[in-house]
Parts: structure tokens; sequence; C-alpha cells
């Protein structure tokens, strides 16, 4: 009873401490190993051009943030402008908070982050990530 009490308690403060700033780093570093992942080194070595398989980056994505976020969020994700080559994705995460009661009703609030990211690489390095949120 104690641990449930306790497990309640923490997942309660995390939810409180919880800001956009920390949500947009999560989603920006979700985001980066999820293109990472997606690259399809095959076509790159056969025609020198870089590309990403978007099914891919989806199913990376979404299990990479799902790991992530606590378990009492509620969470939308939108993919908007995904581009295999050149690699671009536009990524819209809309995190619901828990109503609030207060003395004029409930209260809910929906906080939304957008990241824009662009893979690109020289012939002589990896892929390297560069993303505008």
């Amino acid at each position: 009873m104690l641990g449930i009490i306790i497990m309640a308690v923490v997942i309660l403060i995390t939810d409180l401490t919880t800001t956009s700033e920390q949500n947009y780093y999560m989603i920006r570093e979700a985001n980066e190993a999820a293109m990472l992942e997606a690259v399809d080194y095959g076509y790159y070595r056969k025609y020198g051009i870089l590309r990403i398989n978007s099914e891919r980056y989806m199913e990376n994505f979404i299990r990479r943030f799902s790991e992530m976020i606590t378990i009492n969020k509620r969470v939308k994700i939108g993919f908007y402008d995904i581009y295999e080559s050149p690699p671009k994705v536009t990524v819209i995460v809309t995190m619901g908070s828990n109503q609030v009661i207060s003395y004029y009703g409930n209260i809910s609030a929906n906080i939304e982050n957008r990241i824009d990211a662009i893979l690109e690489m020289k012939n002589t390095e990896k892929p390297k990530l560069s993303s505008k949120g």
C-alpha cells in the first residue's frame, strides 16, 4: 500500500514539474535518433544521395518518444512534411495537461511543440541533424 502511494506521489510530482522546454528536448532527441536510424545507407552507397525511409522514421520516433514520456500524459503526434530525399521532417507534438478543478470549473490546456529537422552531410562525414523548434 505504501509503495502505491509513493508511486502516485512521484507521478504527480513529475507531471507538475515537467516543462515545455523539457518536452522540446525530449522531442528533439527522439527526432534526431529516429532520423539517423531511418537513413537508407544502401541507397546512399549506390547513388551518393542521402535518403530516409519515412515509415521507418515514424516507427522509430513513436517508439523512442513513448519510452521517454510518462504514463499519465495525453499526447497527440502529428507528422507533416516528411520528405525522403533530401531528408526533412516536421513533427508537431501536442501534450494535454490533466484537468485542474478550480472555482470556475474544469480547465485544461494543451502545449504544442513543433520541430523542423533537416538531415545533411558532407561527402566525408556521417549524417548530421540540424533542427529548429
